[in-house]
Order: C-alpha cells, then structure tokens, then sequence
C-alpha cells in the first residue's frame, strides 16, 4: 500500500469538514450531555425496541424514524447524530452545549433554525459495562449491506460485524503496548486503551486518524499515539505485546479508476496484503507477544488453501488460522460492489465493474476467496505450533480467553512427550456435555460425542474410554492412574491402555475440551 497520493488528499475535500480533534474541553461537555440524555447503547434500544435497532445494523433506518417521531431529548440526539436529519436549534439547545459545538465543528447550521451534524456518532457498549461513541463519515455509523452511502476514497466507516468480531477474539490480557494496525475509526484502539499501558495506532488515511482520536476524546479514553503511513512503516523499529489490525483486506481489481476505498482497498494485487502483514509482524512482535487479524484468502486453482496460509506465518511464531467462511468469486464481487453502492449506479458502469473483478479473479486463477482470523503468538520455538482449520460454525464471543488458552495448551503439548502427558493432571472444561448417538433401544451407544457450549462450541466423537476418562477428569489424579482405573474396570491390560490413549487425549488437550491443570 503506498502512501496517500496529492490526489487522495485532495479528494477528502468532498467528504464533511470534522469537528476539531484539539477541544478536549468541548469533546468532553458533549460526553456528558450525551450520557444525561441516555445516548447509549442501552438507552438506544429500550427507545427504538428490537427490531427498529436489528435494522440499523442493515442500514435501514425508516423504523428508528418512526421511532423517534416525539420531542424527548433523547429521540432529538438519535435524529441528529445517527440518523443526519436537521434538528431545530432549540430543541438542540435544551440538550447540548450547542454554541460550543457549532464553535468546534461537531455542528453546522442548516437554514436560519436548525443544525445538523457533522459526523455520525453511534453509542457503543464497552466489554465492561463502558458508554463509548465511535465517531465516523455521515453515512457510515449503521453499517450494512445496503452501500456506504459515500463513495469517496478516504471515508471512514464506523462500527460493522468485522469490527466487533476483531474485537471480541482479541486476547485481553494486560501488556505494556499494543498496536492498532490501520485504526479507521479507532474501535480496535478504544478497546486496546483498557489493558495496555501505551497504545500506538496508525492509518494510511489522516481523516481516519483524526477521527479516531475524535471517537477516544467522546469516549473519555486515554489518548493514543497516532501515526500515518503504510503498514508497519510509521512503526519501523518498534515492537509490541499486542498487535491488531482488521486491514483493508478485500481482494479487489487494481485497474479500475476512481474505484478504490482506502477502507477496503489495500493497493495489492490478490491477498498480498494479508500476506505481508501476516509475514512482516513476527518481527513487530515482543517474546509472548500476540498480533491478530481478520484476513481475505484466495482459493487458487491447484493449491491447497491451507498450504498458502501456512506458507504466510512467520519465524518464531505459533498461529492459529480460522476459516469461517468462503465465497464462490460471483458471490465475493457481488458483496463488495453493493458494499460500494455500485448496484445503485447506470447498469452498463455496475457491469463494466463486475467484469472488472472477475477478469482480476480469473488471471489469478482464484476460483473462491476465504474469509477468517489469523492470530499469531511469538514463542520463539524451534518447533512451532501452526493449526490451520475451517470452522463455519456458530461461536460464543468474546473469544478472547478461548484464544489465549487455545496457545497455552499448544505449548503445553509441546513440551510433554506421551510420558509426561500421563504424568499430568486436567480438568473437563466448562459446560461440556456428552451425547450417546445410537438406535433407540440399543444396548450400546453407536458412538459417544463430547459437545462444548461455550467458546468455540467445539464437537469430537471418542471412544467408551476417552468418555470415561473425560469424565473423571477434575484435576485430583493423574492421567496415568485414571487409564488404570478404567482399565481394571473394563479388565483390560493397563499397559497397552496407556500405550494407546494419548493420542485421544492429545486431540481432546488441543481442541479444549481438557484443561491442564496444578494438581
């Protein structure tokens, strides 16, 4: 990706003129009269009712409109700051600190009686009960597969489905530093300020970067420090404990002029971009260090998906690689285009750009493109770690503590030989059940499936034994002396039960459903 161009600066002069980043006192004035009004992400559902706020997040916004036909101060600031209609300044004036937000930007005056924002606000709950606001472009705060609404090349989307995803498999455990990797509106370092002492976060774009510190100051978060520039370059001799980044990852046609979105767009051919972050980071990271990121794949022709992803995870470094979904290239083209409002324009223009993407797709002899999580762990080890695996499945977020276990039993595995697993001691994991599958009325089950209904919501058939020892599992005794006991039950040599169970219990270490613990 390279830097922004004297033309993309120029660009941003058609996108809405932002409120000043340097008025803390103003930023935090209309924090408070926000926060009376219950401008929250509570307060927003309890007014406009489920459906009305499930709409929003697909861009339709007629019911909340209805919604907030009253003259609450409430119903005026959803009109104002989410949904952009004009509001008479006197309503305003009984809620905000109005003079002081038309002084700093957050409002304009629309006619001789009314106002209007400048920027959407979208209330936003914390992981810990926080009323946070994340600021973005007017258009772009509900998200949604109805279009942006502006296709100008440096808008700034506010809070999607990749966002809080990003942010709810994050690892959340306290470091000194962490790194939001092309920040855009500064959810990913919102989140960051709450366990790490210093939080770095950077873009390509300076409008993203002046509004993430906007989206901070309205939060009452710590400041950051923001730098411009591509990928690692306004970072290059820095390391981190944490690195996130939910990069511009769509595999998108280079050639198409006036097409580009700083947001979605990465300036790479194919996946290059997901490659190179992935690639670059290991040497971003501290020993023990986490970076994380949603990521795009190609499907190519002749090539294991697999084999690409595993080629992209860099020295020294564990990794845990989640597919979640795939999409034929008819279906990727379609998602991105409408993504763009391109359905919206002259038909001959919108097919001129499909075939643009599919002709990009076909030189690159990519027949699907893949959609998932890449997280990384610096351990530095000369045998490392690398699960690569497809799980479309439903999961419970936030899946940060699943994560961080997940490379904690990796490196437990790895460092106890079949002896040393017997040696130890583990516990069933949390809300675990187990399903017996068979005929009614038979007298054995056809197989046994352990069933988990937290974190990854995992399910892996075993045999009578590896349902008997899961199921005494509580830490007391050691897994040597649970085979025996299960051996002298079902009268079977006790040596060749120990020989022949590790594997099992590997595969139920790795997959959470046992737990190592401290006898």
């Amino acid at each position: 990706m390279g830097r922004v161009s004297s033309a993309s600066q120029s660009s941003l002069s058609s996108l809405s003129s932002l409120p000043s980043s340097g008025r803390a006192d103003v930023a935090a004035r209309l924090r408070d009269a926000l926060l009376a009004a219950d401008f929250t992400a509570d307060g927003l559902l309890e007014l406009l009712g489920a459906p009305a706020y499930a709409a929003l997040a697909r861009s339709e916004t007629v019911p909340a409109l209805r919604a907030t036909r009253g003259d609450t101060p409430l119903e005026a600031l959803v009109r104002l700051f989410l949904l952009q209609q004009p509001v008479p300044h006197a309503r305003v004036a009984d809620v905000l600190p109005v003079e002081e937000c038309l002084d700093s930007g957050w409002l304009v005056r629309a006619g001789s009686d009314e106002v209007v924002a400048t920027v959407d606000v979208r209330p936003y709950g914390g992981p810990d009960g926080e009323d946070w606001f994340i600021v973005s472009d007017l258009g772009c705060a509900v998200g949604g597969a109805g279009g942006i609404g502006n296709r100008n090349e440096g808008v700034v989307l506010g809070v999607g489905g990749a966002s809080t995803t990003l942010a709810g498999i994050t690892v959340r455990t306290p470091v000194a530093s962490a790194l939001d990797l092309g920040t855009g509106s500064g959810i990913q370092a919102l989140h960051a300020t709450r366990h790490a002492t210093r939080v770095t976060a950077t873009d390509l774009n300076p409008r993203a970067l002046h509004i993430t510190r906007l989206t901070l100051a309205l939060s009452g978060a710590p400041e950051a420090d923001l730098r411009q520039g591509s990928l690692f370059e306004p970072v290059a001799d820095e390391t981190y404990d944490l690195i996130v980044s939910n990069p511009p990852f769509v595999i998108s046609p280079l050639s198409r002029e006036g097409s580009r979105l700083t947001y979605r767009d990465g300036g790479m051919g194919g996946d290059d971009l997901c490659r190179t972050i992935v690639q670059q980071a290991g040497e971003r990271l501290n020993q023990g260090g986490y970076a994380q990121f949603l990521a795009n794949w190609q499907h190519v022709e002749g090539e294991e998906w697999t084999d690409r992803l595993r080629s992209w995870v860099p020295r020294g470094c564990d990794a845990w690689i989640v597919q979640r979904e795939v999409q034929d290239i008819t279906q990727y083209a379609e998602l991105w285009l409408r993504d763009a409002g391109d359905h919206r324009t002259d038909p001959a223009e919108y097919a001129a750009r499909y075939d643009a993407w599919l002709d990009e797709f076909q030189a690159r002899k990519t027949k699907s493109v893949g959609f998932g999580w890449i997280t990384l762990h610096r351990t530095d080890s000369a045998e490392p770690s690398v699960t690569v695996e497809e799980w479309p499945h439903p999961v419970e977020q936030p899946l940060g503590e699943t994560v961080l276990r997940h490379f904690e039993r990796q490196g437990f595995l790895r460092t106890h030989d079949d002896a040393a697993l017997l040696t130890s001691h583990f516990a069933l994991a949390a809300e675990v059940v187990q399903e017996q599958v068979g005929l009614p009325g038979a007298e054995d089950p056809e197989h046994v499936v352990l069933r988990q209904h937290r974190g990854m919501r995992r399910a892996t058939k075993v045999d009578t034994v590896g349902a008997g020892f899961a199921g005494v599992c509580d830490g007391t005794l050691s897994a040597g002396r649970i085979l025996d006991a299960i051996a002298q039950l079902v009268g079977e040599d006790p040596v060749l039960l120990r020989d022949r169970t590790p594997a099992q219990i590997r595969l139920l270490i790795e997959q959470g459903f046992l737990e190592p613990t401290v006898p």
